[in-house]
């Protein structure tokens, strides 16, 4: 039997619904789920045109009809709309009615038009379900990364650093092993500073805080290393000698995936109650509704969901 995906729409200014549309319509995805498209049924009609394809045979789900919106801009419209999307298919998730999902691109701007405090669908979902320990993983180019901090100024990153949060996401990123199949990982810690802080020279994060976590997971017969300089920990797991990196912060762990899967990197969240993925990248507002939204991304985040729950569930 099929996994039913439920696939929300994002936002409708942005290229959310063409690049779901996309990806639902391609012979790759059929033939793996039974993909779920949930959002404004007239926007997907509109969008099918642009493209040219069919939707006849897409089941659509339409739990907020937009009203005023403008396309390849953020709005207070758009983001009440994608929130009732995201609401919807979570709760479906939750219930058993659909085996996971996956969320189109939203804009933090227009989250902050509509009054919302969160800065991202992972900081939604993990409030949305009470789950006090999660993660971001990206996927791409035969990496997996794991995020200590996201979405914070660069300069805020070592004063959030803490041995809890850094071996937190040593724990979460063992426990995702298990959803890709992978029963002894090597998971590879990346220092925050040049050389691992070259022994406090060049910053004391790493004997600080970093180390400190390391060995306490080792104590739990987790197989970790680190903290290992940021350009080598990249070059290790490129070649097959570390399963899972766990990154300091977002561009450490982004730009090395970018450079070698920009338009197939998957986004996971680790820790919440249900799967879901995403694709690694935003609205694009700039080539909405133009038909030249590229939905690779989307394909393989709509890939890795149905996987994942396929392992989860054997």
């Amino acid at each position: 039997m099929k996994k039913k995906i439920a696939i929300t729409m994002g936002d409708a200014a942005g290229i959310g619904p063409e690049v779901s549309l996309k990806a639902v319509t391609s012979e790759d995805i059929n033939a793996i789920c039974q993909p779920i498209l949930i959002g404004d049924k007239k926007i997907y009609e509109e969008v099918s045109k642009i493209i040219k394809v069919k939707i006849s045979n897409i089941k659509i789900i339409e739990p907020y009809k937009l009203k005023n919106f403008i396309k390849g801009k953020p709005t207070k419209e758009s983001a009440i709309a994608f929130f009732n999307y995201i609401k919807y298919a979570l709760k479906g998730c939750l219930k058993g009615e659909f085996h996971a999902m996956v969320t189109s691109p939203i804009s933090k701007e227009a989250l902050r038009m509509a009054g919302f405090s969160w800065t991202g669908h992972t900081e939604m979902l993990a409030e949305l379900t009470n789950t006090k320990d999660y993660a971001m993983m990206l996927i791409g180019g035969g990496l997996r990364v794991v995020l200590v901090t996201t979405h914070i100024p660069l300069k805020d990153v070592p004063k959030v650093l803490t041995i809890e949060n850094i071996y937190k996401k040593i724990i979460l990123a063992k426990m995702s092993a298990n959803l890709f199949g992978i029963s002894s990982p090597v998971i590879g810690v990346a220092a925050l500073n040049p050389h691992a802080g070259e022994g406090g020279i060049f910053g004391s994060e790493e004997k600080d805080f970093i180390l400190p976590a390391v060995n306490m997971a080792k104590q739990k017969g987790i197989n970790v290393e680190g903290p290992i300089p940021a350009d080598v920990i990249f070059y290790l797991a490129y070649n097959g000698k570390i399963d899972i990196i766990v990154s300091m912060y977002h561009d450490q762990g982004l730009g090395p995936l970018k450079m070698i899967a920009f338009e197939k990197g998957v986004n996971l969240t680790l820790g919440l109650p249900i799967i879901r993925t995403s694709p690694d990248h935003g609205t694009a507002y700039d080539i909405a509704y133009k038909g030249i939204a590229n939905p690779e991304s989307m394909i393989e985040a709509i890939k890795i969901a149905s996987v994942i729950q396929t392992k989860r569930n054997h």
